[in-house]
């Protein structure tokens, strides 16, 4: 007995048809020469800016720390040199090099100008009727420190400096919260430019294949949801491999300068958690404005146009970003609450909130929160954009027209009965 024909082969279910295109556009971006380009124009300003630090150390090592010239009486001048060890061995202060010299025929101010000495200022006189020459910004700052050699000076090296004991203990609550307030700001900071600078690729590449009747060809083939699912998801991998490479970038240039760094104070959740929650809220950022951006390129059919319609988005990107700043200064207040339930200012709330707080109860209710918003903005987004894009290549007639064409339909199906 002879089998039923098979029916026609069904298209691919949504997440798999997604899977398709974000393999697709990935690969796509991945291996084209524009991405290796958009991967290093974030590194030459922070390869020019080393370039100029350490040109700017050389030259200033070049020119050497001022000294302190003295031209005293011989034994004065020794008394000097001898203070100057000794309080630097016992007090520890950053005093300038002490170097006797003979006074010169034209008088102590012609020392100021030798630039083999590079004296700063010169100490004449004696140690009973001292006198301070130099410029008026050098004697302002050096004043204090010449006084103190000169006490240590007179006092014929009695002046005896007691022992202390050091106890080093955590920092108070005040230098904990200013220090993590820096953090919520730099982690907000970060995440704006990222998304700002990531979510752009979005717009351009959905343009391109507009252009191109790519997205025809891909409509034919599998459901419009599919197509903007995959290209929101294909444009987040795209966005770690860019944050993977700067990060790997930024490592090795912060481990290279690790000793003129700073300590850099620890978030509250600690180190670990603070970048993985960093990750998430990222990830939920750009899905929220990935999901904004298809739905206005969708509604543009060039490149100008794409510009016009994002301004908007941008501009309130800003205000959002300033909005997830005033949740900073009280994390417990009534703005930084609303910051946190209005889902675009959420993840930079709580990212502030992860540098100031440890609970992470919070973190797991909001995480849902913007799980939930970018569901909705990937819906309401891929509705938009599979009516806008599938009416893309056959613009609509004029409403009064539609209007006269549908009367003359009906006058004439009565003239026919």
């Amino acid at each position: 007995m002879s089998r039923k024909a098979d029916s026609p082969r069904e298209r691919l279910s949504l997440p798999a048809a997604a899977m398709v295109v974000a393999q697709r556009d990935f690969l796509a971006i991945l291996l084209s020469r524009t991405f290796l380009l958009f991967l290093l124009g974030p590194l030459f300003p922070v390869a020019v800016a080393a370039l100029a630090g350490g040109i700017g150390d050389q030259m200033r090592g070049s020119v050497g720390t001022p000294a302190l010239a003295v031209t005293m009486p011989a034994g004065d001048a020794a008394r000097v040199v001898a203070a100057r060890r000794h309080l630097g061995e016992t007090v520890g202060v950053d005093l300038p090099e002490v170097r006797v010299i003979p006074a010169p025929p034209g008088g102590a101010a012609a020392l100021l100008g030798r630039p083999e000495l590079n004296a700063g200022a010169v100490l004449t006189g004696t140690l009973a009727e001292p006198v301070l020459l130099g410029p008026e910004d050098r004697l302002q700052r050096w004043q204090g420190l010449v006084r103190l050699l000169l006490a240590e000076a007179r006092s014929t090296g009695t002046l005896e400096v007691p022992a202390l004991a050091l106890a080093p203990a955590r920092p108070s609550t005040s230098d904990a919260r200013r220090d993590r307030m820096s953090v919520a700001q730099g982690g907000q900071l970060l995440l704006f430019l990222l998304s700002m600078l990531l979510a752009g690729m979005v717009l351009s590449n959905l343009v391109e294949e507009k252009g191109n009747k790519i997205i025809e060809i891909l409509a034919a083939s599998i459901p419009m949801d599919a197509v903007f699912l995959g290209k929101l998801f294909a444009m987040l991998a795209i966005s770690f491999v860019g944050i993977a490479v700067w990060a790997a970038a930024g490592g090795a240039l912060l481990w290279l300068a690790r000793d003129a760094l700073p300590p850099v104070p620890a978030p509250a959740v600690g180190w670990p958690l603070f970048a993985l929650l960093f990750v998430l809220y990222f990830a939920l950022n750009y899905l929220l404005l990935g999901a904004i951006f298809l739905a206005i390129g969708s509604l543009a059919a060039s490149v100008r146009e794409v510009q016009t319609l994002s301004m908007p988005v941008t501009m309130s990107q800003m205000l959002i970003f300033f909005l997830g700043n005033l949740a900073v200064a009280n994390p417990d207040g009534g703005v930084a609450w609303a910051a946190t339930a209005f889902p675009l200012s959420s993840p930079y709330a709580m990212v502030s909130r992860a540098a100031q707080e440890p609970g992470l109860g919070v973190h797991a209710l909001a995480l849902a929160w913007q799980v939930l918003f970018v569901a909705l903005f990937i819906r309401g987004g891929a509705t938009l954009f599979r009516r806008r894009v599938m009416h893309s290549g056959a613009p609509r007639r004029p409403w009064r027209e539609r209007l006269r064409l549908r009367r003359g339909r009906d006058a004439a199906e009565l003239t026919s009965v």
